[in-house]
């Protein structure tokens, strides 16, 4: 076959789609866009036991084709329009075995556009412990379909997938029913006035809101305006239509589908009325979030300690090896310094995505959606604004995308403007690096301080997006009225190859996706942290030098020769105790004094590079803004890593890892260089208690992200609302730190 079978992977929510295309493509796919909307498409290749490759796309989940939100129009959209590049050869639609009613309601609806369809029935290693029987080959006569039994637990059935894609040419293409006898007369006008069309994806244009190809439009516009029914006459004909629909599937499985409730009674009841109680509920889900901040910190310190080291050593390695110059410098104080700043937070992300990854794959994610929606309603949201919520721990983009599934408009706009206070990932290095400077290692019943700490920072982030909604409900006045229905998945044993799929997935997202920005700003900060234009720059040797002559090394200097000393004096201890004569005596101190000439040589040279980065463009920009920062406990430094986080919160450290790293020690990792840093007084370190806080509020609150404020105004379509985003969570950010640090000092 010279060409890919397209294939269309479509299934209600919570179905399995996800596991079933993880099977069929493994690690072959990309994640991206439908073009022109913000709406995510995976896509992946799947090779057929022939050799021929299967295109496989895997389509939001929607419940059938009357939509109700922009996720399920791409669903009807693609499915109506030939000229889609997508347009699929076969359609695979997922069920899962213990909700196969509602499940064939989406089949029927896709048979019935006369595409080849096959139905696979997911989960099916949970049939007999639900005392369910299934006679597949009379469903498969009386849906007139191929179907495949398949658990992706137990890796059955994808090959049969596989096989039924391959043979897609020979299954049947008629219709399960005859829709046009919910109203013979008004169908019978419409296929009159339109003879060469598909009646059934005619009826579907008239009632869907969807978009088409130019080419469709003529057509659309002409049955649109055949249409003498009203919007409401319509909607009682889409429920008559429905109502035909489980007519006919209701005598299907009654034939087909067996269930033995006796068998089928089993712990999920239980578990529910625990996992989803008024009290013990909100407890279990506090203990599961404390439980996955200590491993957090708990699991991921080697690991990370390990990468700071390496990136210490490669930086040195580069400036040991290559020739002294420029492109030297830009390898190990720019490039190098700035992914350091990023890569060792990989640990901790991937942990963190891990174990979102659990949750969502277990069944136990939609009790707290259901949890939530008791908290949520005061405050003018429901349990569906939870899910943009949680999301929102990855990343606010796609969260922000979430909420179309909410189809109260004045709900959805109230948590797409305060779904960017939900701690997201791209805070988290922030978080860690200043958890780790300034909050002591200590514990309490078992917990960490810095655990405490990091739990407290994402529930205050949460609380703040609870109040800054109630604000907003009361504050827009748009009518409003919504009903909450989720759906309770069963509980499942998460599988392992999803979860590494996901974790894989997610991490090498935030890593590029960050990266990139990184980089290019890290590229940019060393040529300003690198050159200048002031006297000061240009002479910074010369008055350096001349000051040392003059007033003598900084106390830092000082300080650092002492400790290095004293550190290397314990670590000779026994050997200058058995050097009783004078002559080892002698050698002992030769040696001390060698090293106090090395450091100080080493230290005028810190404080060269020190000088000359403070009169560097990077220096003057950063003293230009620092009266803005200083009342906040910052200085010219972190202001400059404040003003380009701007961009992407995770620049920070990339930042911060950059500026410190211009002409400093490169044997030094990223944290100590940062502990190294002394305040305004040049006594104390910069990176205290008062400052660290006062840091991690300003993050916590502050909206700097330009990625998700563009993705706010396409999905509000006007910049009023971004805006409004970034004015007020910037300045209550602002206040919020500065009153935090004043009362801290």
């Amino acid at each position: 076959m010279s060409r890919a079978i397209k294939v269309a992977l479509i299934g209600n929510p919570n179905t399995g789609k996800t596991s079933v295309f993880n099977q069929l493509t493994g690690l072959k796919q990309k994640v991206g866009n439908y073009p022109g909307i913000t709406v995510e498409k995976k896509e992946g290749v799947c090779k057929l036991p022939s050799g021929a490759k299967a295109h496989i796309l895997d389509l939001p989940g929607t419940y059938s084709l009357n939509t109700t939100s922009l996720d399920e129009s791409v669903v009807v959209e693609l499915l109506l329009n030939k000229n889609d590049v997508h347009y699929p050869d076969v359609a695979v639609v997922i069920s899962d075995v213990e909700n196969l009613k509602r499940n064939l309601l989406l089949f029927t609806q896709i048979k019935d556009l006369r595409i080849p369809t096959i139905l696979v029935i997911n989960m099916s290693d949970r049939m007999s412990r639900k005392g369910i029987s299934l006679d597949v080959g009379l469903m498969e006569e009386k849906l007139d379909t191929k179907i495949a039994l398949v658990s992706t637990r137990k890796n059955r059935g994808v090959e049969q997938i596989k096989e039924l894609i391959e043979d897609y040419e020979s299954l049947s293409t008629s219709p399960n029913l005859n829709a046009s006898r919910i109203a013979p007369d008004y169908f019978n006008r419409l296929q009159k006035a339109f003879p060469k069309e598909d009646l059934y994806k005619l009826w579907l244009v008239i009632t869907q809101d969807v978009n088409f190809m130019p080419i469709e439009k003529k057509t659309i516009e002409d049955a649109t305006s055949f249409s003498t029914k009203s919007k409401s006459e319509l909607k009682k004909l889409q429920h008559k239509e429905t109502a035909l629909r489980y007519q006919f599937i209701n005598d299907t499985l009654k034939e087909t589908y067996k269930v033995d409730f006796q068998v089928a009674k089993g712990l999920r009841a239980s578990f529910d009325k625990i996992l989803t109680h008024k009290i013990f509920g909100y407890v279990i889900f506090l203990v599961i979030l404390l439980t996955i901040f200590q491993a957090i910190f708990d699991w991921s310190t080697y690991p990370m300690d390990f990468i700071d080291e390496q990136f210490a050593n490669a930086g040195e390695w580069i400036k040991s090896t290559l020739p002294p110059g420029v492109f030297t410098d830009l390898l190990a104080e720019g490039i190098l310094a700035g992914i350091g700043g990023i890569v060792i937070f990989i640990p901790q992300i991937a942990f963190l995505f891990l174990f979102i990854s659990l949750l969502e794959e277990s069944g136990y994610m939609s009790r707290v959606v259901f949890l939530m929606d008791r908290l949520m309603r005061p405050f003018g949201l429901s349990g569906k604004s939870v899910v943009p919520l949680i999301s929102g721990t990855a990343c606010a983009i796609p969260a922000v995308m979430a909420t179309r599934t909410i189809e109260n408009w004045k709900e959805r706009l109230i948590t797409i403007l305060v779904t960017p206070f939900t701690t997201c990932s791209a805070r988290l290095p922030v978080y860690l690096i200043l958890i780790a400077l300034v909050i002591p290692k200590g514990r309490i019943l078992g917990l960490s301080y810095q655990a405490l700490t990091l739990m407290l920072l994402y529930l205050l982030g949460f609380g703040m997006a609870i109040l800054s909604a109630m604000a907003l409900n009361k504050v827009l006045k748009i009518k409003s009225r919504s009903l909450f229905m989720v759906e309770m998945p069963t509980y499942r044993l998460p599988l392992l190859k999803n979860v590494v799929y996901t974790v894989i997935e997610k991490t090498k997202s935030f890593v590029f996706g960050a990266g990139k920005i990184i980089l290019a700003i890290s590229i940019v900060l060393w040529f300003l942290g690198s050159n200048g234009y002031s006297t000061e720059f240009k002479n910074a040797e010369t008055l350096v030098n001349q000051r040392i002559e003059e007033r003598g090394l900084s106390d830092y200097s000082k300080n650092y020769i002492r400790n290095n000393i004293d550190a290397y004096k314990r670590s000779t201890a026994g050997s200058v105790v058995d050097q009783s004569n004078a002559l080892g005596l002698e050698s002992f101190q030769d040696s001390i004094q060698k090293m106090k000439i090395e450091l100080e040589e080493k230290a005028r040279g810190q404080e060269i590079a020190s000088y000359k980065l403070e009169h560097s463009y990077i220096g003057q920009m950063g003293k230009a803004i620092e009266p803005l920062v200083k009342p906040l406990g910052y200085d010219w430094k972190i202001g400059i890593a404040v003003l380009t986080s701007f961009a992407a919160r995770e620049v920070f450290v990339g930042t911060l890892a950059t500026i410190y790293s211009v002409g400093s020690d490169e044997e030094e990792t990223i944290k100590n260089r940062m502990a190294a840093e002394l305040d305004h007084s040049g006594k104390k370190p910069l990176f205290n208690l008062a400052t660290g806080i006062s840091l991690m509020l300003f993050y916590a609150f502050a909206m700097q992200c330009m990625s998700t404020l563009a993705v706010v105004k396409r999905e509000t379509n006007s910049w009023k609302w971004p805006l409004f985003q970034l004015i007020f969570m910037s300045a209550f950010a602002y206040l919020v730190s500065l009153t935090v640090y004043q009362i801290l000092k």
